[in-house]
């Protein structure tokens, strides 16, 4: 495994724990609604930090772990967009079988090459043959 798998998989991992934390402390926090009902008697006064003691506490941590999960979220982005290219597309592993070659068509001697042949015509005409073109003809 990669060291660059580690690091992905150890930032989610505190991505997803961040996470968690900041719903229950959000969870856990009292609204602005809240502070007119402790005026009369609510349940906050009697609470471990005091009337206001736990809001600063909780509204801390909260910031403390926005943060994390804020920082998490850059380095996820970071990772994602640095990681190295270990492959191309869905296709750059299959080889595809090659294609038999074709062997190319006989090139017949010229008839100056032959011994006892004329030589081809000077005036630049092309020599015509009064056989039939054998090219691409099936034998039956």
């Amino acid at each position: 495994m990669e060291i660059m798998d580690i690091l992905q998989t150890l930032v989610i991992v505190f991505h997803i724990v961040a996470a968690l934390v900041i719903i229950g402390l959000v969870l856990l926090q009292h609204g602005k609604g809240a502070d007119m009902g402790a005026s009369f008697g609510g349940g906050s006064a009697g609470s471990l930090f005091g009337a206001t003691g736990s809001a600063n506490f909780l509204s801390r941590t909260t910031a403390v772990v926005a943060t994390i999960f804020f920082l998490t979220s850059l380095g996820m982005a970071f990772i994602a967009t640095h990681k190295p290219r270990t492959g191309g597309g869905v296709m750059e592993g299959v080889t595809l079988p090659s294609a038999p070659a074709i062997p190319a068509a006989p090139v017949a001697p010229s008839p100056a090459a032959i011994p006892g042949q004329a030589a081809a015509p000077a005036s630049g005409a092309a020599a015509v043959s009064n056989e039939p073109a054998k090219i691409n003809q099936i034998p039956k």
